[in-house]
């Protein structure tokens, strides 16, 4: 990994994290999925949480080393003023603060990829539970403890996809599921390497919506149950710090 890509960890980190998500009773558990997680490695971290959706608030980039662009719960194709908001504050960000590392999870990584001139669309089939992300041969050379296996695990919960990434970004894993910017400061993930199962599970009344069979099918519900409680590597590599740090690569170098 470029050595300029790291976060100087030598006092403890300041992290803002934007969850894009209208008011929801999974707001605070969303939060307290990344206070676990990156707790669990970074115990001194402090976490500053804003809501762009619900109150036009954005955080001063001077006081944070991470700004994290994370998940949401409306279309990141829309152009809702709040959205137009969040692609304007990513612009300034990007423009007064060129070396500020960004980290895009979920809905941040689309946004971040529309934002920048990439393509996104509706996915064929949603996601939802643990599923493999295979690496590009760059994204071996970028995450070197899972390049033996040229894969890692993440949670996943989403229905839009990026299909071309923004000029300039080059694929650490294939289909576009981890980008990373020529600058070595912006990193996405179509996956959640802040979600552990606990807080995927509270999404499961998602499947009527997404996969048309609830909890009455209780074959379909235990397979769905099944994935999203497979072991992934956010939450296995939280009991290594070497390792975990080596799957997020950009979160607490």
């Amino acid at each position: 990994m470029d050595s300029t890509f790291r976060i100087d960890s030598s006092t403890p980190l300041n992290i803002a994290i934007l969850l894009n998500s209208y008011r929801s009773r999974l707001l605070p558990a969303i939060r307290a999925s990344y206070v676990r997680t990156i707790g669990a490695v970074a115990p001194a971290a402090k976490l500053t949480f804003f809501e762009p959706a619900n109150k036009s608030e954005f955080p001063d980039p001077a006081a944070f080393d991470l700004i994290v662009i994370g998940g949401g719960n409306v279309d990141p194709r829309k152009s809702h003023e709040w959205i137009l908001e969040v692609h304007a504050f990513i612009n300034r960000l990007v423009t007064h603060y060129p070396l500020k590392k960004i980290l895009g999870i979920c809905w941040g990584h689309q946004t971040i990829a529309r934002v920048f001139g990439g393509k996104v669309t509706q996915a064929t089939h949603p996601e939802m539970g643990v599923s493999t992300v295979h690496l590009t041969e760059q994204g071996r050379e970028f995450f070197p403890e899972a390049a033996a296996l040229g894969s890692f695990r993440l949670q996943q919960h989403h229905r839009c996809e990026v299909v071309m990434a923004a000029p300039g970004f080059h694929q650490l894993a294939q289909g576009n599921q981890c980008l990373l910017n020529e600058a070595n400061t912006i990193l996405t993930f179509q996956g959640h390497p802040e979600k552990d199962a606990e807080t995927a599970r509270l999404r499961m009344h998602d499947s009527m919506r997404w996969f048309g069979f609830d909890s009455l099918d209780a074959k379909s519900w235990t397979r769905l149950q099944n994935m999203i409680d497979m072991e992934h590597d956010g939450e296995m590599d939280a009991a290594s710090l070497e390792a975990y740090q080596d799957v997020i690569a950009y979160l607490l170098t």
